[in-house]
This record gives structure tokens, sequence and C-alpha cells, in this order.
């Protein structure tokens, strides 16, 4: 299975403070360049490793947070936006602590992120006090081969949930069940292969020793005339053609679905859902894609698909945003009355939570492409029960 959900480590702090140089004495590689030039790492640069005692993780290192050149702005905004894609955050400092690390660890505690401090090049400077605006301060020396207490600071403050199982049926299925996968192929379907919740949902079953199943949505009823599974899932875009052919009593569901409960919140999006009905003309909606793909297609599922749909649903000449990737939220949420999360099977449930707890703290609704898809087929409470109970 693709592990999207290790955890990820930001390495925050100022020019010079000996980001890169811890980044690479972690990963015991040159991962990030280094030099005595103020502002050498101007993006953030990911590297995935194995931390002895901890496992794989993604150490993300930053640019400073003092850079004061004319792009420094620019690269201050990208490294606070590395906040939201972190379950553990290490403010590193040398010399000086002052104004830059406060407000960052203010930052931390706003957005929930834990956080410790790094006293680094402790070879040149005293000791820093064990403690330092309510946080663990751990001596560090690029120079000395002795990482252990470092390592150890990081076990210690890495949330449990950055290690969440990626069980993407959540104890519904247990060993020896059968769930049918319906897996439509077309043309949003890669050649000669299955897209990644499809090949997450059937690797889940295996894990779970259950029995999985895949059909395309015209071989369903035949499977069905002799087959009652435990659980139907299909595409959500096949919602309207499958749930006629599943028998109420079989529960149905899409992976849309699924990966809202994995790696969003489940319960946000089932009580926003409905705000679909209150959209008026002339409301923006944005939609909330969290991987970079082609967009040439005409039957794009976020740009072209939902956005029919919701119209269709509520007869007003609606506005749609698209935000791709990780790309930062827009600085005024104001503006919208939905936003419309995609599964996020290519990023980690923190960086989910992130983006939809603050547009929920906005006071935006905040749905998923499955739900959305149900909603405006008619079948919402029906794709949602077993979830629910």
């Amino acid at each position: 299975m693709v592990k999207l959900n290790r955890p990820h480590i930001g390495i925050f702090g100022r020019m010079n403070a000996g980001k890169s140089s811890l980044v690479n004495v972690l990963s015991q590689q040159d991962t990030a360049v280094v030099a005595a030039v103020p502002g050498t790492t101007t993006d953030p640069v990911k590297k995935i490793m194995e931390i002895l005692g901890i496992g794989p993780v993604t150490l993300i290192d930053t640019a400073g947070l003092d850079d004061t050149s004319e792009l420094g702005p620019q690269r201050v905004a990208k490294t606070q936006e590395v906040l939201n894609q972190v379950n553990l955050a290490l403010i590193v400092f040398a010399q000086d602590f002052g104004s830059y690390e406060k407000d960052l660890a203010a930052l931390c505690r706003q957005r929930g992120v834990p956080f410790f401090f790094v006293h680094n090049k402790s070879d040149l400077y005293p000791a820093a006090p064990k403690e330092l605006e309510g946080a663990e301060v751990v001596e560090f020396s690029c120079l000395d081969n002795n990482n252990k207490p470092l390592l150890a600071a990081i076990a210690k403050h890495m949330p449990k949930s950055a290690y969440a199982h990626d069980d993407v049926f959540g104890g519904f299925v247990k060993a020896g069940d059968e769930v049918v996968l319906v897996m439509p192929i077309d043309a949003s379907a890669p050649e000669g292969r299955l897209i990644l919740p499809q090949v997450q949902a059937m690797r889940s079953l295996l894990d779970l020793h259950a029995i999985g199943i895949g059909v395309q949505p015209a071989e369903l009823p035949l499977w069905l005339a002799k087959h009652t599974p435990k659980l139907v899932v299909t595409d959500s875009q096949a919602f309207k053609q499958v749930s006629a052919a599943v028998p109420a009593h079989i529960p149905l569901t899409s992976f849309s679905i699924l990966f809202s409960r994995l790696k969003g919140d489940f319960d946000l999006f089932l009580q926003s859902t409905p705000k679909i009905d209150d959209l008026q003309d002339g409301d923006r909606v944005l939609i909330l894609e969290s991987c970079s793909h082609s967009v040439n297609k005409c039957d794009d599922i976020g740009r072209v698909k939902i956005p029919a749909w919701l119209q269709k649903k509520t007869g007003k000449k609606l506005h749609f945003d698209v935000l791709a990737s990780l790309d930062p939220l827009p600085k005024d949420l104001s503006v919208y009355r939905l936003a419309v999360q995609c599964g996020g099977c290519m990023v980690t449930r923190v960086q989910v939570l992130n983006r939809v707890h603050r547009l929920a703290q906005a006071g935006v609704p905040v749905s998923n492409y499955g739900m959305t898809i149900a909603w405006c087929n008619g079948i919402f409470d029906r794709v949602t029960e077993i979830f629910k109970r």
C-alpha cells in the first residue's frame, strides 16, 4: 500500500540557524544544500527517510523566517503554509531567541501543531533554558554524533494520530466479509491502471482478510443475482446506475465517502452537505482538489461534473473556484457559501483537516465529493447510513 500517512516533520527557524544541516544529520544524507550564505534554502525541501525507533517520516526543510530579500515575504508565506502539512514542528534557533521563534510557537498552538525547540550549534553557544515559551528545548550540534536526545524528543512529541493505520473501512468490514468494488473503466480511468482509492481499498480488504470483488457497473447485477455482499463500494460518479442495481438491504457507499472518514472530518461533511439546498444565484463554491492532474478532459469530476450536478440540483447559477494540490486557501474565505473537498487519497489526514477546519472556522460549510454527488442524486441518507450507526 502507498503509505501517504507517514508522519510529516517540519524544520523551522531563522536563516543560518542550521536547519538544513540538522535535516542532513537526521537523514544521514546531503538532502539539503548547506552554506554560510543567508537564504540558501528558498523553497520547502522534502526528504522521505526512516528514523530508527520512529519509522518512515517525511522531513520538510523550510526557508528562513527572517528572510528580508525581495522574495522574502513569499518564502516566509510558503514556510508558514508548511504548518498545514506537518504532524510535528521543530523550531530551530542558535545564538538568538526572540520574536520570530515566539511568533511561530504561537502559530503552532493556534493551528494545533505539536512542537518543541532545538537549540542548534550548542558547541558554539551556552546552553539554553530547558524550557522556553512553555515548550521543551533540546540541545543539539550537527558536529556531535549524538542525536539520541533529538530523536527521543521527536518520538515523545509526535502525536499518536500521525501513526494512524490506513484502515479504509474503519472497522465496518471484518475477515471473511465479501465487499464488491464497482470500478468504472471510462475516459477518466488511467489507461492500464486503477485510481489510488481503488487500489487502497482493495489492499485494505486484503489486510483484513476480507474478500474483494472488482466489477464494472454493467456486470454488477449479474454478481448480485447470486451473491449478497456485506458492502458495495462504487465510484461516486456511478452512484445513479449502481444505486438502482443494489437492493435496499445491501449497504452501499463510495470510495470518496470511505476516504472522508479516513482522511477528513466525516461529521463536518455530514452536517454541511444539506447546506447545498441553501445556495442562491451568484454564490461562490470552492472545489478542493488535493492532487495535481491533467484537466484537459471534458469530464473532470471536480471542475466539470460536480459544478454541473450542483447547478442542476439547486437550479441556481453558481460560480466555482478550484484549488489544486496543497495550494494555500484564498485569503478571503467569506466569499464562499460552500466548499467541496475531494477524498484526499494523495495527501495526509492532517493536511485535509487543516484545510477543511480553517474553512469551517470561517463559517464555510464543507462537503465531500462523494457526499455532494450523493445529495445531488437523492441517495445521501442511504450511502452514509452505515457510518452513522
